[in-house]
């Protein structure tokens, strides 16, 4: 069995990997650190476990254990991994955005890998520690990186996309609290958001001359989980070729599906899914894409990566359904 820590236990990522990790064949928790819960029973903070996990928040780490997930906020993991030491045999999976840029990889003589599994599956194979993306940025670059992939990336790109009020974290803030999100709709960050440069370097890394311009604009939308992205670009190829870009792109993936029908955000809310579908309107050419932001944008794609490091089937502990009502 993989002998796994979690370090931030007390947040939606954390709480999302240890439902996964509960019921996960292959691994086993071992400790969940969060220093303003220690000596508490998880279930007391993520109440559905409750029956499922019989286990205590802790304030001290085992350095030995086999896989190690920080579900920090950002800038934090950084801090955490100065003051505290682990086995050289221990893996590390960082789901903030601490690693994910390219001159912050290497950090204490550790390399990290960008942990996108439909563009880097066997870099991360052979990964000991791992910067999984964020989760805008994972639904975005899933609806772009074939057309990179084909060097068609050629115009501004112009990104349209909506997040759930889990997207914000669990502490409360002026914008997350059901008052204000409850029947409301608004912008933030437009044009600036963080996860854009982990987006260009994957598109960089695939189309050498990329040097598009992206403008991003970011919703809160008033559901509590999923991202739907819409994205226009110029395309001057068919539909036709654009579904065989997209279909051959992702033939081997198994998480990332393309869809000949419209898509709907509930098809993939509480699983590892990522749906894709393409229209062509004179020379634009729309991309929709829709994942859920706490599983394929964050812990799904977690376990997902850890799954390659050790060997196992990337499917393992992730075959999650949605319902359509």
């Amino acid at each position: 069995m993989i002998k796994v820590g979690i370090v931030g236990g007390a947040g939606y990522t954390a709480g999302e990997l240890i439902r996964l990790l509960v019921n996960h064949p292959s691994a086993a928790l071992d400790f969940v650190y969060s220093t303003s819960n220690a000596g508490n029973y998880i279930y007391q903070v993520h109440q559905d476990l409750l029956g499922a996990l019989d286990l205590k928040f802790t304030s001290e780490i085992n350095p030995e254990v086999d896989v190690l997930f920080l579900c920090l906020g950002h800038g934090n993991s950084t801090a955490f991994l100065e003051n505290n030491s682990f086995s050289e045999n221990t893996k590390i999976i960082d789901l903030s955005n601490d690693f994910r840029l390219n001159a912050d990889m290497v950090f204490q003589g550790k390399e990290f890998v960008y942990g996108l599994t439909e563009a880097k599956k066997e870099e991360i194979k052979q990964a000991k520690h791992i910067a999984n993306p964020g989760c805008f940025a994972t639904a975005i670059q899933l609806a772009l990186l074939p057309l990179a992939n084909a060097g068609l990336l050629n115009s501004s790109i112009h990104i349209n996309a909506t997040t759930g009020a889990t997207g914000a974290g669990v502490s409360p803030g002026a914008t997350t609290h059901f008052a204000w999100r409850d029947n409301n709709f608004s912008v933030y960050k437009a044009f600036t958001h963080q996860h854009l440069g982990e987006i260009g370097e994957s598109l960089v890394a695939l189309q050498n001359n990329f040097n598009q311009e992206l403008f991003f604009i970011p919703n809160r939308g008033n559901f509590s989980r999923g991202i739907f992205v819409s994205i226009y670009l110029k395309f001057d190829e068919s539909i036709e070729k654009a579904y065989e870009l997209f279909e051959d792109y992702y033939k081997d993936a198994l998480f990332t599906h393309v869809s000949k029908s419209p898509i709907n955000l509930k098809q993939v809310v509480n699983t590892n899914n990522c749906f894709l579908h393409l229209q062509k309107h004179e020379e634009m050419l729309l991309i929709t894409s829709e994942i859920d932001n706490l599983l394929k944008g964050a812990s799904g794609q977690a376990i997902e990566n850890m799954n390659l490091m050790f060997g196992l089937d990337q499917m393992e502990g992730l075959k999650l359904k949605a319902t359509s009502f």
